[in-house]
């Protein structure tokens, strides 16, 4: 009998660590970038398709867009005024590519610049025959300028008895088309996202 009791105290043992271990194994699963995830309140890819998505949509269908000659843009980067480490870069990078898919817009290569003066010095200090340099003088000039602005604003539920701690975070985006001529602001849109997420105070 006491044999029998023995093998069921270590059958259970056995299992419970068995649930244990499974309980703490780590697992990952492929998720489709159009698919919305949110595991908190912050910042994540999900608003940035969002956002990216909104503000192609409202260049595409702004007049400028539908003008004879393509106008031509340089990207100046968007500020990132939250209290988050948010590469804005990706969203304007999606935002460009996004608008030379459509053919409505031309971009300047900003960041490419010293990379290009390079490449001319190197053409032009005797490196490469004459027939086979590149003509200076001959970039484009933009037309307009692209910037912007992330802000975002956090609250957290005061401090009281609960069971969940709650935590609210705002995002506004403000993007903006400035005139290189006439220094006028020639479009402008934003975009607004709000997430509450909460969590229990007590956990394991």
């Amino acid at each position: 009998m006491m044999p029998s009791l023995t093998w069921a105290k270590n059958l259970a043992i056995a299992l419970a660590v068995s649930v244990s271990l499974t309980a703490c194994m780590a697992t990952t699963r492929n998720v489709d970038t159009a698919e919305e995830v949110h595991y908190n309140a912050n910042y994540d890819f999900s608003d940035k398709k969002k956002i990216v998505d909104d503000l192609t949509n409202s260049l595409l269908q702004s007049d400028i867009a539908y003008r004879a000659e393509k106008p031509i843009l340089v990207v100046y980067g968007v500020a990132n005024e939250t209290s988050e480490h948010i590469n804005t870069g990706g969203i304007t990078d999606d935002i460009r590519l996004a608008l030379i898919r459509a053919g409505k817009y031309r971009f300047i290569n900003k960041y490419q610049r010293d990379s290009i003066a390079a490449e001319v010095a190197h053409q032009t200090a005797g490196h490469v025959p004459v027939s086979e340099r590149i003509r200076q003088g001959q970039q484009l000039g933009a037309d307009y300028i692209l910037t912007g602005t992330l802000r975002s604003i956090e609250k957290k539920q005061s401090r009281q008895w609960r069971l969940f701690e709650k935590k609210l975070v705002y995002y506004s985006l403000n993007l903006e088309m400035t005139d290189l001529t006439s220094g006028e602001i020639a479009w402008a849109d934003k975009v607004e996202l709000a997430r509450e997420a909460s969590k229990p105070i007590f956990r394991w």
